[in-house]
């Protein structure tokens, strides 16, 4: 792991906040040279620190207006089981995370999507794929109290 100073998590923070700041702006801001701050954003890069930079899109605006979480639990458990399982899920375009949890299921899916009859062939499909049987319990949200990206990064 990266040892991240002051001015590194500096960085971070604006990088977080505005991802298309020019060079000359974020240096400014940080208080370093522009090529100085250009060096350290492409070793952050490098490092795997910043790991992309993206655009938001509001989901209405493409018509993916209903979020579902999704809970499975897998009738058995392996190692190779979950490996099936995961070759089978991250493949899926409207998933858009999937996360192997402990506790009384076994996986988090969180979906974006067009609507109610698109969410029954999804999850169908998803029951159809998985190696071994499944349960499934669902979560419609009705509304979005708050959703960001947006990763403290403490001094």
């Amino acid at each position: 792991m990266i040892d991240l100073d002051r001015i590194d998590r500096k960085i971070l923070d604006s990088l977080q906040r505005n991802g298309r700041i020019s060079n000359a702006e974020l240096a400014e801001q940080i208080g370093l040279s522009a090529s100085a701050c250009s060096e350290r954003v492409r070793r952050l890069e490098r490092e795997r620190v910043i790991t992309g930079y993206h655009a938001r899109v509001a989901p209405a605006a493409v018509g993916r207006t209903l979020l579902v979480f999704v809970e499975i639990k897998l009738s058995a458990k392996s190692d190779d089981l979950f490996e099936q399982t995961r070759r089978e899920l991250i493949h899926m375009p409207e998933l858009m995370e999937c996360h192997l949890v402990s506790g009384s299921f076994d996986y988090l899916l969180k979906f974006r999507i067009k609507g109610m009859e698109q969410y029954r062939q999804l999850l169908g499909g998803i029951l159809k794929r998985l190696p071994v049987s499944a349960q499934s319990n669902s979560y419609v949200v009705m509304e979005e109290l708050k959703e960001d990206t947006y990763l403290v990064v403490d001094p």
